[in-house]
């Protein structure tokens, strides 16, 4: 029987700091406001690309070990720093991934999947229409969420990437911020029309790998490029809190804490801490 502890963790790819603050969120905004928005700061030693900063999310180590540094994952070391809906799978727990767009996430593309062994995959692909995608993949999660009884659950979503690489950062950008948010509510919404979700303890974690430039794209060492952020709101986060500057190595080491898998993780240390122990 599953536990009460659930997670979701929404993947939104390519999102700036300073865009998402000026920007009408209002669903991100109740995240933060039931937890907090704090900035990730990408170390010096990680390329700005998605591929190493969402191999960093997933598996609670850095670039050094997990071995992904650019879009391409040949040569990774995955086997021995696994993603954390596999770990959850291997311990027990019922876990779910969402992938509308891109491949390397999900499937043997680019020397992929980063997410190994989830106990169920959807994954739709339409190319470079992300926002396709990101449509299939939240209308999937929102099925999923509400009629299966999942652990864990990772969504993603990477129209707001692709749309700052075609039209650079400005209204069109802007526009795809707010797309995501809405979705981002659409999932929010399935999980309190769970059927036992009063009896049921979700934490929501929302992340970015990396930002983009002005003209738009990224890989580079500017600020822009280097700022990412993480939402979260769950047991053990207070309404308001004051984290500082996270990093994305923090996002698996709260996943497992909020599922209890801290002394099953004993064997495979991570580099992150829960969130609560960074505040």
């Amino acid at each position: 029987m599953s536990s009460p502890s659930r997670v979701l963790v929404i993947g939104i790819d390519g999102v700036r700091l300073d865009v998402l603050r000026a920007t009408a969120t209002p669903h991100l905004d109740a995240i933060a406001a039931a937890g907090f928005l704090a900035p990730v700061r990408i170390d010096d030693a990680t390329p700005t690309w998605s591929g190493p900063c969402w191999a960093t999310v997933a598996t609670g180590v850095s670039v050094a070990k997990h071995g992904i540094t650019h879009n391409v994952f040949t040569g990774h070391a995955l086997a021995a720093y696994p993603d954390f809906l596999t770990m959850a799978s291997l311990a027990g727990k019922r876990t779910y991934l969402s992938v509308g767009s891109w491949e390397p996430l999900a499937t043997a593309a680019c020397g992929g999947p980063l997410f190994a062994a989830p106990d169920r995959l959807t994954f739709t692909s339409y190319g470079i229409d992300c926002d396709r995608g990101d449509e299939a993949a939240t209308a999937d999660a929102e099925r999923e969420l509400v009629a299966a009884d999942y652990d864990a659950a990772f969504v993603y979503l990477g129209d707001v990437d692709e749309t700052g690489h075609e039209r650079g950062v400005g209204a069109e950008y802007t526009a795809a911020v707010e797309r995501a948010d809405a979705r981002v509510g659409r999932l929010l919404a399935a999980l309190r029309s769970r059927p036992d979700h009063a009896a049921e303890a979700w934490t929501v974690i929302a992340v970015t790998d990396h930002g983009h430039v002005d003209e738009g794209g990224h890989g580079g060492d500017s600020d822009l490029e280097r700022t990412a952020w993480i939402a979260a709101c769950g047991p053990g986060i207070a309404a308001g809190s004051e984290m500082g500057t996270l990093r994305h190595v923090d996002v698996a080491a709260h996943v497992y804490e909020a599922l209890g898998l801290t002394e099953a993780m004993a064997a495979h240390p991570l580099e992150g801490k829960a969130f609560a122990a960074v505040s």
